[in-house]
């Protein structure tokens, strides 16, 4: 069986592949949760917050699958199994049934903040180790911080 040769020192390979996976297991995680709440909302923006939530998974899937992709071409298998979300994830989860829709917004606000404080910290753990996960990172945040802001100014 080939394995991919990772361009990285072992220590900047470790710091860089927690980093990568940590985001992995936010974004298929942040896909979920924005899917769930995009199917059960109610309220009178539904259109709007309902159409909005689409924008967050479109952003959390490109992201999962940019990070899961960078891990694999320095030599770190991805882990985006279901028990491994299910486990490491720290995104609170949404009750069950029907969401109002400024709930919704509140809880998108608040997980959105959460994610953004754990991808700023990878971009900083991954400054000297590996610059151009970083950059992805940093990429990937900036939209994080984007949708943040615009969920944000509706509540």
């Amino acid at each position: 069986m080939a394995a991919v040769k990772s361009p990285l020192s072992d220590e900047a390979l470790k710091v860089t592949g927690q980093a990568l996976q940590g985001a992995l297991v936010d974004l298929i995680d942040l896909s979920l949760v924005a899917k769930q709440a995009h199917w059960n909302l109610t309220g009178r923006n539904f259109k709007v917050v309902h159409e909005h939530l689409d924008e967050v998974v479109d952003l959390a899937r490109t992201g999962q699958d940019d990070v899961a992709e960078r891990a694999v071409a320095i030599g770190v298998n991805p882990d985006g199994r279901a028990r491994t979300v299910a486990d490491r994830t720290e995104i609170p989860q949404l009750e069950a049934g029907y969401l109002a829709d400024d709930k919704v917004v509140a809880a998108i606000t608040d997980v959105l903040a959460q994610i953004i404080a754990r991808f700023r910290e990878r971009i900083a753990a991954t400054d000297e180790p590996d610059p151009v996960t970083q950059d992805l990172l940093i990429g990937i945040a900036a939209e994080l911080e984007k949708q943040h802001w615009m969920f944000q100014a509706q509540t």
